[in-house]
């Protein structure tokens, strides 16, 4: 084994550890920030892979923009920040989420091993391998509607969380302080 395929594995197990406590975590925010460690470890991956523009949009659009949207749509919606009892599911959801998670990632682990078993990518001296030239080329000729389709969510989602922040402009505590009147006001003096 090269020591770059035993940083790799060591950056999948951070990069699965980190993903797992984004699930199993009882704080909202601890998992935002459990889920910057999974997505800094997959930029790190795809670093390894040499794909440096694929590692930059990771770190630049997922690790920043999509975990600051997160962390501002918590703020905003006004969810708990610290510990939460409605985060805690019974056990008997629990293992069925355990033993749903598990068959899935078997199929998914079986379908790429059957899929890709005995290929190898040579990465070679083709300065196109992650270059940022490779990368649009492909974002733009066959994956132009999941893009659109993304960035359509994700206005969807920061529209979502100002809707719901805005909800209650109006309400009780802002005709309390208009009430006040100056016999009611305590006297400086």
């Amino acid at each position: 084994m090269t020591a770059v395929e035993v940083l790799f594995g060591l950056l999948g197990l951070v990069a699965v550890g980190a993903a797992l406590m984004v699930v199993t975590t009882r704080q909202l925010v601890h998992a935002a920030l459990w889920l910057v460690v999974a997505l800094g470890a997959m930029a790190g991956l795809y670093l390894l892979l040499s794909a440096e523009f694929v590692a930059w949009v990771q770190v630049l659009i997922y690790v920043g923009a999509v975990v600051v949207l997160l962390l501002f749509g918590l703020m905003l919606t006004k969810a708990p920040i610290g510990f939460s009892d409605d985060l805690d599911a019974p056990v008997a959801q629990r293992v069925a989420a355990a033993i749903t998670a598990g068959a899935t990632g078997g199929i998914v682990i079986t379908s790429l091993v059957d899929a890709f078993h005995g290929a190898r990518i040579e990465l070679g001296d083709d300065p196109r391998g992650g270059s940022a030239a490779a990368a649009g080329e492909a974002l733009f000729a066959s994956w132009v509607l999941p893009f659109e389709v993304l960035s359509v969510l994700l206005l969807a989602a920061l529209v979502g969380a100002i809707v719901l922040s805005r909800r209650d402009v109006g309400s009780d505590t802002d005709t309390d302080i208009e009430s006040v009147t100056e016999t009611d006001a305590p006297v400086r003096g």
